[in-house]
């Protein structure tokens, strides 16, 4: 694949972000057998995964093991998305929602900035199911790329039917990082991700379904992110 340079454009930034309303989002955890509610202010979300050309149009890197510039990047930890996010932030003169502190290998989060970010465990949900309460949005071939029909690697977005907010890819294709620790207490510093990918059962690719794992050494080649803002980006 050859990939060039292109300059970041906030104008094509913003006509790629949906706004998705305020709400609540009832929140499970079948491990733990939790359930809670959360509230949700209104928010942007990007409407499809970050592709590899956007990728590399920000960083110059493309670490994904399948190659096409409109495939989802994948191969990356939550670290280097939420450097990918601060990048982009910088270039578009935006205020980077993360902090970076190499040297106690810890990182903090300013949920009142104006740059992008990874969305919360709560938003990527809420946005997921767009008031459908259902696992799913629709039907599984219909609005996802999974083990059944993806041919073993992942596919080029916006390929299958958007949710009703017309977000696409949400569910398939590859997990996506979310900004939150699962449970300190268990698994420290360990971020979530959702969604399932392009090697998933059916039973994984659910709007309720959680991962985790570490935020530095985990990257596998069936998840990537998409990025999120607050109202006043």
């Amino acid at each position: 694949m050859k990939t060039h340079f292109r300059p970041v454009d906030l104008a094509l930034i913003s006509d790629g972000m949906i706004q998705i309303p305020a709400g609540i989002v009832d929140m499970r955890d079948d491990r733990m057998k939790e359930q809670w509610l959360v509230p949700i202010e209104s928010f942007y979300l990007a409407k499809f995964p970050v592709t590899q050309d956007l990728y590399f149009s920000v960083t110059g890197q493309n670490p994904s093991a399948f190659l096409g510039e409109k495939l989802p990047v994948e191969t990356v930890s939550w670290q280097e998305a939420v450097i990918f996010c601060n990048r982009l932030s910088e270039l578009l003169k935006r205020t980077p929602c993360y902090s970076l502190y190499p040297e106690a290998e810890s990182i903090t989060f300013n949920a009142q900035a104006d740059g992008f970010r990874l969305p919360t465990e709560a938003e990527w949900q809420f946005a997921c199911q767009a008031n459908v309460k259902q696992v799913r949005y629709g039907e599984i071939n219909d609005m996802a790329w999974y083990k059944e029909n993806a041919h073993r690697q992942t596919q080029p977005v916006g390929r299958k039917q958007p949710n009703p907010w017309g977000l696409y890819d949400m569910l398939g294709n590859v997990w996506e990082w979310c900004t939150d620790i699962y449970d300190e207490t268990v698994y420290g510093s360990y971020r979530i991700f959702r969604g399932g990918g392009w090697c998933d059962e059916e039973r994984s690719v659910m709007a309720t379904t959680r991962r985790r794992s570490h935020p530095g050494a985990f990257k596998i080649d069936d998840l990537g992110f998409r990025i999120a803002a607050n109202l006043d980006f």
